[in-house]
């Protein structure tokens, strides 16, 4: 896993031998923060290349198709989102498509390692703009927080009517954030009426996580959709999983406000089409 200097290429490495893999012009940067790897690469197709602990978190041509699926889903599908909780999403993105929203009053962003927001900052052109006004202070809607997530939400007094959560695979040090106690640290921290999504890995190299996933947060929301995306630089399909708490239906956004957003891979008109699911992974959640 990592990056080859014979075949000047990046790849990271799957289950059972499958891999996905970018040609690299140079690698720009290279640190070890206080908690991860952190690398960046300049790729020959797809602008930068972020890598934390040797796994793809983002390549810049593209990573709409990661960031627009986990915000305006939950979004559009809330009917008046207005405080809004992101838990990791360093490189800014995330937040980013979250303030596109005009009915959002607040929007707190809390990212663990300082590391990747200021090297998201220096080198990468995801939210350069909103990162500047983030680290001086100056976004009136938005406040980043450096500290542990699972930490915030279980301590905070705030109450969200959208928890995003932007982090690593449902795997090592991130597992916290895919387990019942959190998940219930999430639902109490949500309105009446609210909104959890989190990514879930790799619909088919990572199904056990999905599955578990799934499981617990099924113990914990009034109810619990799934869906997948195709997402460049992951193992596609990639999966998602929705909490609902109160009377909000997932399966209808409005298409009204989504008009000016300005939308490149997430087609609210066709918001059916995220459900789609192969027939054995549906029927494995199905059964769960």
């Amino acid at each position: 896993m990592g990056y080859n200097e014979q075949e000047r290429a990046f790849i990271e490495w799957y289950p059972r031998g499958y891999g996905v893999g970018f040609k690299v012009k140079e690698r720009l940067f290279e640190t070890q923060t206080r908690y991860q790897r952190l690398e960046i690469y300049e790729t020959e197709g797809f602008g930068k290349l972020l890598v934390l602990d040797g796994t793809v978190q983002l390549v810049e041509v593209g990573e709409e198709s990661y960031h627009e699926v986990l915000v305006h889903p939950v979004m559009l599908a809330h009917p008046n989102p207005r405080r809004v909780l992101v838990i990791g999403g360093g490189d800014g993105g995330t937040l980013r498509e979250v303030l596109k929203h005009e009915t959002v009053e607040k929007a707190m962003m809390v990212e663990i390692d300082d590391g990747v927001v200021e090297a998201s900052y220096i080198y990468l052109d995801v939210a350069k703009d909103l990162l500047d006004r983030l680290l001086k202070g100056e976004e009136p809607r938005a406040e980043l927080i450096i500290g542990d997530g699972v930490k915030y939400l279980r301590e905070s007094d705030g109450r969200f009517d959208v928890i995003i959560v932007d982090s690593t695979d449902p795997v090592g040090p991130a597992k916290l954030l895919f387990s019942e106690e959190f998940y219930r640290s999430a639902y109490e921290k949500l309105n009446e009426k609210g909104l959890y999504i989190t990514q879930a890995g790799s619909v088919y190299l990572f199904t056990n996580e999905l599955l578990d996933a799934y499981r617990a947060m099924k113990r914990v929301f009034d109810r619990v959709y799934y869906f997948s995306f195709p997402v460049i630089g992951y193992a596609s399909p990639w999966s998602f999983l929705v909490g609902v708490k109160g009377d909000i239906d997932f399966r209808k956004v409005d298409t009204r406000r989504a008009e000016k957003l300005g939308l490149y891979y997430y087609d609210p008109e066709r918001h059916e089409t995220l459900f789609q699911m192969p027939k054995y992974v549906r029927d494995l959640l199905e059964r769960a």
